[in-house]
Parts: C-alpha cells; structure tokens; sequence
C-alpha cells in the first residue's frame, strides 16, 4: 500500500515535466522503497550510487561548514542527478534531460520530497 502511495507521488513527479525521465524513493542505507525508471535501468545500482553520493555530500557539507545538507546535484553530458532528503531516513533521486529547466524540477521535487516525507 505504502509502495503504491509513493509510486504514485514519484508518477506525478514525472509527469509534470518532460524533462524528468526518472526517479526513485531510496532508503538511506541504498535499498530502493519505490521507483519509476526506465526499462533497463537497474534499480539497484540508482539505490547504491544515491545512497553513495549522499554520503559523501553529507560529509563534505560537514568537514567544510556549509550546513545541513540539502540536496546533491550531478551534471554529466546527458543529463542531471538530483538528490534530495525526503524524510529523516530516505532519499528522493531525480533523473533530467540535459537541456531541463532545473529551477522548475528543483520547485517539483521539493514539493514531491514533502508529500514523500509525509507517506513515511
């Protein structure tokens, strides 16, 4: 039932932008609660890698004094990673075209993180 309510969050997330191709709920220990990714994508390895990455975010905001994390943001040649905290114990991961208007994605997966952060 849970599984389904975020399915259903991470859907609409998708949704309301073109420029989303996927995205996943992850515990912060890497195992993926919910997902909505492209076939062949193995949800594994995006749980791995996000819990990986925001780790290493985590600690890097400490030993340099910038604060509590917020979100972790990946550019590659094809496209962006987006991180985020949905909740104490879980992460929100976005998948983004390259051309993606980020300030529009960044308001989407705040407002996805929240209702995400509400379900758990």
């Amino acid at each position: 039932m849970r599984a389904d309510m975020l399915t259903s969050v991470l859907t609409e997330l998708n949704g309301t932008s073109g420029d989303i191709e996927a995205s996943a709920v992850i515990s912060t220990d890497g195992l993926t609660i919910a997902s909505v990714l492209p076939a062949g994508m193995d949800e594994d390895r995006v749980g791995a890698m996000s819990a990986a990455m925001l780790s290493l975010g985590d600690r890097t905001a400490q030993e340099l004094a910038r604060g509590r994390l917020e979100q972790v943001l990946i550019k590659g040649e094809k496209g962006y990673v987006l991180m985020t905290y949905a909740g104490a114990e879980s992460v929100l991961t976005v998948l983004a075209k390259p051309n993606a208007k980020l300030g529009l994605i960044f308001l989407d997966v705040k407002r996805a993180a929240a209702s995400i952060a509400d379900f758990l």
